[in-house]
């Protein structure tokens, strides 16, 4: 049999595996028992040759063994290998263990998914937090925003142009832009006229907002 297939051993590097590597290797040898790649009767190499076969020591061998032997899927004779006892006994191995192993198998998968969703929420909250710090340095290094604001009809600006409002001087707030009844103005000069419902777009920090809604109403 192959090495490479039989071998166990990294699985026991694992930090967590779902069943022990003496419990795979005791399943593995009930399959082959059942399959009858290993026959009732058979007397099976000591553990040092077994181990070599699984590519594990010898002390998980006979933990393999001692599995199987609580099932008399197989005798242990001291210092005499072991011998193949039942073939049944092997299925009603698989058919008690296999089910408990997969069991095993999807509590360890679900841990593993919690852990993982875990690890996902804090890395989101780790990129949130360095988005939040990103966007505050570029607020304190750059406090101006665009910002509207809509001419009401009763607002005292209306019918006057900007010049004559001394708009800038009384607010601190530059117009870049007029939205009127689905057109836009772009750089509206001194000598623009105010109109019902426009929509100014300025540019200012906050303390100018304040400001520009005050001087509107």
């Amino acid at each position: 049999m192959d090495t490479d297939q039989r071998g166990m051993e990294k699985p026991l590097k694992k930090k967590r595996d779902s069943v022990a590597i003496y419990a795979k290797i005791a399943m593995d040898i009930a399959n082959r028992i059942v399959n009858g790649e290993i026959p009732e009767g058979k007397r099976l190499s000591g553990r040092s040759l077994m181990s070599s076969e699984y590519g594990v020591s010898p002390e998980t061998i006979r933990r393999a063994f001692s599995l199987l032997e609580e099932l008399q899927v197989v005798q242990v004779f001291q210092n005499s290998g072991v011998l193949v006892h039942s073939k049944e006994n092997a299925a009603k191995y698989i058919a008690r263990h296999g089910n408990r192993n997969a069991t095993r198998t999807l509590l360890v998968r679900m841990r593993e998914l919690i852990e993982a969703h875990e690890s996902i929420e804090r890395e989101l909250f780790d990129i949130t937090k360095s988005l939040m710090d990103s966007t505050e340095r570029f607020t304190a290094s750059n406090p101006f925003y665009t910002f509207e604001c809509t001419l009401s009809p009763s607002s005292p600006t209306l019918y006057k142009t900007l010049g004559e409002l001394s708009f800038w001087q009384q607010t601190h707030a530059t117009v870049i832009a007029i939205r009127r009844e689905g057109s836009i103005v772009l750089s509206p000069g001194p000598d623009i006229v105010l109109e019902p419902l426009d929509v100014l777009v300025l540019v200012g920090d906050q303390a100018t907002r304040t400001a520009v809604e005050a001087f509107i109403q």
